[in-house]
């Protein structure tokens, strides 16, 4: 029985601007978006019966037809009349509801396996056209390194590898909902909004410091009221030696980026004893999308 391994790695946004809420409730988003060094682990295997069987190693997650991997093989076996089932064993390492995509990477990586595992063949447009009916960050994480994503996330338009650099990242210990954070947030009225265009041209002229300079996020306009612990975070981390600090997606999950990585990890060292959370990781930006890890036989 051949088994596939993926990783599936995260995302952070180096900057989130919302543009206007839709009339049909969508929200027109304009984002840089960047794969890092955290990721699950996606096991796959070809099953004899129609059956598709998700596993996962935290309770916590649902392994039935709501979990985003389930929804992914489902839509890969109905597009492409696919004969045969599929089992997906998943390690989580992402944090959960953390604003890293870590559902929408689980669900690329599945869609990656299925393609291989079925011999499907497919063009990575043709991966995407099926990610963007699961979840608008899916296609992005078929993709993955570094991105300008418009539209309500489904206009993707690669960039170039952004410069080296050192992150703290950490997820305080609150879940934030998407939803609510949508819901609250006042698009039409935002008194700001950050310089995408200008973090774009800093990334194409490979400026690490013109990229943070334009680090915002307007969802914290909503996050930081509703959970304080965010910006205290934020503000620690540049105390830490942080060359700027964000709030990822719509949260809770707090980066710093370091231009020196002794600095880097004795800000780990500092986040890990300051008791705001257990979930604290030391990596960097990577420039991979799902990344397969190997062949079993």
């Amino acid at each position: 029985m051949v088994q596939l391994r993926y990783k599936a790695m995260a995302k952070i946004n180096l900057g989130l601007d919302v543009l206007r809420r839709r009339p049909d409730g969508y929200h027109e988003v304009k984002m840089v978006m960047q794969t890092v060094g955290i990721y699950d682990v996606l096991t796959m295997c070809r099953l004899d019966s129609d059956e598709i069987r998700v596993t996962t190693d935290k309770e916590e997650l649902p392994a039935d037809e709501s979990n985003l991997i389930y929804k992914a093989a489902k839509r890969m076996k109905e597009t492409f009349g696919i004969n045969g089932g599929v089992s997906v064993k998943l390690e989580k390492n992402i944090p959960i509801a953390a604003g890293m995509a870590g559902g929408s990477t689980d669900a690329a990586a599945a869609i990656f396996g299925m393609n291989e595992l079925f011999e499907l063949g497919l063009t990575m447009e043709q991966m995407q056209q099926v990610g963007v009916k699961i979840g608008a960050d899916v296609p992005y994480c078929l993709m993955g390194g570094t991105a300008l994503s418009e539209g309500i996330g489904e206009i993707l338009t690669k960039l170039p590898d952004v410069p080296d650099a050192w992150l703290v990242i950490a997820k305080p210990d609150i879940n934030v909902s998407t939803k609510f954070v949508y819901e609250n947030l006042h698009a039409n009225t935002l008194q700001y909004h950050p310089d995408i265009d200008g973090m774009v041209e800093a990334i194409r002229s490979q400026d690490l410091y013109g990229i943070t300079d334009r680090m915002g996020n307007v969802l914290e306009t909503v996050t930081v009221k509703a959970y304080p612990i965010i910006e205290e975070m934020k503000t620690f981390l540049k105390e830490q030696g942080a060359v700027n600090a964000l709030m990822s997606g719509s949260g809770p999950t707090v980066f710093g980026i370091f231009d020196k990585e002794e600095t880097a990890k004795a800000a780990y060292d500092a986040m890990c004893g300051a008791g705001f959370t257990k979930q604290v990781f030391f990596t960097g930006f990577t420039h991979e999308t799902c990344v397969k890890e190997g062949t079993e036989e």
